[in-house]
């Protein structure tokens, strides 16, 4: 089996297990509105979506080995996919004709960019300049994106998908570099590319909570797509990935990428009553919601809770 195609069914896993985390949450929190945080934390089901949480995360890292970063980030999206017929099941509803559309349209934007992205296992890494000069860049464009001014919650929230598509870019020099062999496990570079990992984790994190104050669905899009834009950007211009078949398959891609992308805003335009994904962004400090019962457990940067779980 490719590499590629164990980085596909990892992050068709990753997704399913983030789709059931947000899931067990919104219900969770459905039922315990008000309740002591404390006492959540002692349940059984709180963490179980925990551990689904961090499953998805080692898998979306596992996946960033065996796969390029243009296939690995867009399959991100398929958090909000999975997480339609899971929702409308536990919530004992139909899936709309929204939905429905926005499922396909995703689905098969998915397809034609995997079509056409090439490159099996990767094998290149970022040096520590380029890491840095990356890390540099991003930084200058994440402060000029997240300054305060008007339609800032956008701007955060592109923000927000900048810094976790960057840092799933990170992420894979550091298990390429860290397993590959031809060093030591914990040499200067990964040590000093996982900690830009976790500035970025972090900057990302506090992105989105800014982004989601005005409201959930065209920031939920905006940190969804931003993300494999970013990490994208970077696969292509500094770790040899490409596409296949020319200029007909940068076409294919682009709009692939753009039928995805009206895929995941029709489902982000779903209400929380009946998204789980963004029930759960609901119950984030500053939104919304009042008191809210819990907090979703932090992802991974990259992963698709960065744009799914309020990462």
């Amino acid at each position: 089996m490719s590499g590629t195609m164990i980085a596909v069914l990892l992050s068709l896993c990753s997704a399913v297990a983030y789709a059931t985390a947000a899931v067990a949450q919104e219900r969770l929190a459905s039922r315990t509105q008000g309740a002591n945080l404390l006492r959540l934390l002692t349940t059984g089901a709180w963490w179980s979506s925990v551990a689904l949480n961090a499953s998805g995360a080692l898998l979306h890292v596992v996946a960033l080995r065996y796969g390029p970063l243009t296939v690995v980030q867009p399959l991100g999206a398929l958090t909000l996919v999975a997480a339609v017929p899971m929702g409308a099941r536990m919530a004992g509803r139909r899936v709309s004709g929204v939905e429905w559309r926005g499922t396909v349209f995703t689905l098969v934007g998915l397809a034609a960019i995997l079509v056409v992205a090439s490159g099996s296992e990767p094998d290149q890494v970022l040096s520590v300049s380029e890491a840095l000069a990356v890390a540099g860049v991003s930084a200058a464009l994440i402060g000029l994106l997240g300054r305060p001014g008007d339609r800032s919650g956008l701007r955060h929230a592109a923000a927000s998908g900048v810094a976790s598509g960057v840092g799933s870019a990170l992420t894979q020099t550091v298990t390429v570099a860290a397993t590959d062999g031809s060093g030591p496990l914990l040499s200067g570079q990964v040590i000093g590319v996982a900690l830009l990992v976790a500035v970025f984790a972090v900057g990302g994190l506090l992105l989105s909570q800014f982004a989601y104050r005005g409201g959930l669905g065209a920031p939920l899009a905006v940190v969804t797509l931003a993300n494999p834009v970013a990490a994208a950007v970077i696969g292509l211009s500094l770790l040899g990935e490409g596409l296949r078949g020319g200029a007909l398959g940068a076409f294919l891609a682009l709009a692939g990428a753009a039928l995805a992308s009206w895929g995941v805003v029709l489902l982000t335009r779903v209400t929380p009553e009946n998204h789980p994904v963004a029930a759960v962004l609901a119950l984030e400090p500053g939104s919304a919601a009042p008191e809210p019962a819990l907090k979703p457990a932090t992802p991974v940067p990259g992963g698709p809770g960065a744009g799914a779980l309020a990462a």
